[in-house]
């Protein structure tokens, strides 16, 4: 698998335990890129542009018969390359997706819909973040391969866990699986007493604890195979445990270096890990190119129907950045969890330094002020760590998220944390000023050298003119209250500005004068 996945590749990921091809009419040899899930209500719906791989959850017969009515009047290039279902493969459900030319894969009717789309997008990630890996299981393996290697190698059925015992991939099955194999496939809890009898044994702390392969005996009683297992674990900083790889003996003894080749595995499967942990996932780069991220030429149709949002109506964007200096990351889970409650259709994404928030269908920024404020304030109550955030909302439609996010960054770049919540109405003098400030920073003949002058002046004499002016143009030239500012007697001031003035050759009272000094001494 190189950066792209084949619907057959895809297909063999999965295994029969979980899918099964009914038919291909066009073959599995296409790319896929995407895969989104849809229930009943979505297909009631006019079809739009449809993602590459499409899970039909809750429907009839009769629903997924009149959506491949409704795709056939549509472009073959709008219609999804494979449908996966749970309804039963009849006749006329065969023929509709012929006529349209879209695979049709039967789903195991035990299987997990959130699980099978976790897999998926799993296996679309794997191939997004590879590189090449050097050592015993060659280059570009991914956790897949790696599974299937192993197989091969230590004769063995082999499962790849994560922390929590979610499996990530796995190797072919024969008629030796046992059940716990096979409901931790279909993402079901193994046996209660055969996990029961794993921590009694000490089994799952030794695999946090140590690097070693683990011998686990058949267990006759439950029917459950001989094992070997080995922890994942991250080294670098401190140990961290990643997740498990499984060998469930089959038919045949496994082979006599097995352990080593686990141990290698363990190694491998860490960088793996790692790296697609670190990558984006495929539903965050679809995110970040709505958001106007990464280049463009974006098809804001296709990428709404993949993030199962509308593709029509107003929106909002929020940015949220740091008010002090920790990794913003760290709290993208806890603004992800408060829009969900806030709005089931939000997406949440980190670019950067900032997490952005997209709320599709909002007709009124009103609300979406008010959740913001009221989530910048939950998070630092809960984490003492405090986020600033500016709101771009309505937006009039989806084509104009790109834009938007541009509006959030401008009003980042240019506020501070004195004031948590803003819009650029509310924040457009601060914005403003800054890009100027900004704009002069970075073209040296827009400088000012008398300001240098000043600033000389005061180094060489040890004297406080530039302080003295500053307070004067704050103060609105009112001498008085300027010199109290200072601690300083008026006539003390007065004989100060004359020396400005002398220094910049420059005459305070013109307005324009007045205002090129103020801009320059911004910078």
């Amino acid at each position: 698998m190189a950066n792209t996945v084949s619907l057959r590749s895809m297909l063999t990921s999965l295994h029969s335990a979980v899918v099964e091809l009914v038919l291909a009419p066009a073959g599995t040899d296409m790319a896929v890129e995407s895969v989104a899930l849809l229930d009943a209500d979505d297909l009631r719906l006019p079809p739009g542009a449809s993602s590459d791989l499409t899970l039909l959850v809750g429907v009839t017969e009769a629903d997924v018969i009149r959506w491949f009515d409704d795709l056939a009047l549509r472009p073959v290039a709008d219609r999804p390359l494979a449908v996966l279902t749970k309804v039963a493969a009849s006749t006329a459900l065969s023929h509709g997706a012929r006529e349209t030319g879209i695979a049709l894969v039967a789903v195991h009717q035990q299987t997990r819909w959130e699980l099978l789309l976790s897999m998926m997008r799993g296996v679309l990630d794997q191939a997004r973040a590879q590189s090449p890996d050097d050592g015993l299981f060659g280059a570009d393996t991914d956790l897949y391969e790696l599974a299937q290697t192993v197989a091969s190698l230590t004769k063995g059925m082999v499962s790849i866990e994560d922390e929590r015992s979610h499996v990530l991939a796995y190797s072919a099955s024969d008629d030796a699986a046992d059940e716990l194999r096979t409901l931790s496939i279909l993402g079901r809890e193994g046996p209660a007493d055969y996990l029961r009898r794993l921590h009694e044994r000490g089994v799952f702390d030794r695999l946090r604890r140590t690097d070693d392969v683990i011998d686990v005996p058949a267990d006759t009683e439950l029917e459950i195979r001989r094992r070997l297992a080995v922890g994942i674990r991250r080294m670098t900083g401190s140990p961290t445990t990643l997740g498990t790889i499984w060998v469930q003996q089959g038919s045949l003894p496994l082979a006599s270096d097995a352990d080593a080749v686990l141990r290698g595995a363990s190694a491998v499967a860490a960088r793996l890990i790692t790296r697609i942990a670190n990558a984006p996932t495929n539903e965050a780069l679809q995110i970040q190119r709505l958001l106007g991220a990464r280049g463009g030429g974006v098809d804001i149709p296709s990428l709404a129907s993949a993030l199962s949002i509308p593709t029509s109506g107003s929106a909002a964007v929020v940015g949220f950045a740091a008010c002090g200096d920790f990794e913003i990351s760290a709290l993208a889970p806890s603004v992800r969890l408060h829009a969900s409650a806030f709005r089931r259709d939000s997406l949440v994404t980190t670019i950067g330094e900032r997490i952005y928030a997209l709320f599709p269908g909002v007709a009124s920024g009103t609300g979406i002020a008010a959740w913001t404020a009221d989530a910048v304030g939950r998070i630092e109550t809960r984490t003492s760590m405090a986020l600033r955030a500016a709101v771009a909302a309505p937006i009039a439609d989806l084509e104009g998220v790109a834009v938007a996010r541009f509006e959030v960054d401008r009003v980042l770049d240019g506020t501070t944390g004195e004031v948590r919540v803003t819009t650029l109405e509310e924040s457009r003098t601060s914005v403003l000023l800054g890009e100027i400030l900004e704009l002069i920073t970075n073209h040296e003949q827009l400088r000012d050298p008398r300001i240098a002058a000043l600033d000389g002046y005061d180094a060489t004499n040890d004297s406080r003119m530039r302080e003295s002016l500053e307070t004067y143009l704050a103060c609105f030239g009112d001498v008085r209250a300027a010199a109290e500012r200072l601690h300083i007697h008026p006539n003390t001031l007065r004989y100060r500005i004359r020396r400005v003035e002398q220094i910049l050759d420059l005459d305070l009272t013109d307005s324009d004068a007045r205002l090129l000094v103020e801009i320059q001494l911004r910078l």
